[in-house]
C-alpha cells in the first residue's frame, strides 16, 4: 500500500471539486461539500449501489464516504424532492453550511459542482446505476449537473 500516493489522488479529487466550486484553493471546502453529498446519498440509495459508486472514487474518499456510516440509515423516506435534497445535504454540513453552500441556489448549484465531478470518475452506467435508485426529480437534476 502506498498512502502517500493515496493521499495525492485523494488531494487532487478535493481540489477538483474546489474548482468546481469556484474557490480553487480551498480544498477544505471541497472536503466538506463532498462529504455531505456523499451522506445524504448513502442514505438515499440501496447500500449495494452506494458500494458501487463508491468503488471506483479515489481510496481517500472511499473512506470519507464510509465514515461513520450506519445501513439503519437506509432508506430515507424524508427525501423525497430536490428541496428535501439539498437540505439533507447543507444540514450535513452543521456549522459550516452558510460559509459553504450559501443560499438555496448556490447550495443547489454546490451540489451539481460535487456531481461533475464524480460524474468525471465513476462510469456513466454506475451513473444511472445511481440515478435509477433516486425519485425522479433527483435523477433529473442529477442529469442537469
Amino acid at each position: 500500500m502506498n498512502f502517500e500516493k493515496n493521499a495525492q489522488v485523494g488531494n487532487e479529487f478535493l481540489k477538483e471539486v474546489a474548482i468546481e466550486l469556484g474557490h480553487p484553493g480551498d480544498i477544505n471546502r471541497g472536503g466538506r461539500v463532498l462529504r455531505s453529498v456523499l451522506r445524504v446519498l448513502r442514505r438515499k440509495i440501496s447500500p449495494d449501489e452506494y458500494l458501487d459508486l463508491i468503488s471506483q472514487l479515489p481510496m481517500c474518499i472511499k473512506a470519507v464516504a464510509v465514515d461513520g456510516w450506519k445501513l439503519t440509515e437506509f432508506p430515507d423516506k424524508s427525501i423525497k424532492n430536490v428541496d428535501d435534497f439539498i437540505k439533507a445535504i447543507t444540514e450535513e454540513d452543521k456549522r459550516s453550511a452558510d460559509n459553504d453552500f450559501g443560499d438555496e441556489n448556490q447550495a443547489k448549484e454546490a451540489v451539481k459542482a460535487v456531481f461533475r465531478v464524480i460524474k468525471k470518475h465513476v462510469s456513466e452506467g454506475e451513473i444511472k446505476d445511481l440515478e435509477a435508485e433516486l425519485p425522479k426529480v433527483i435523477k433529473e437534476f442529477i442529469e442537469e449537473a
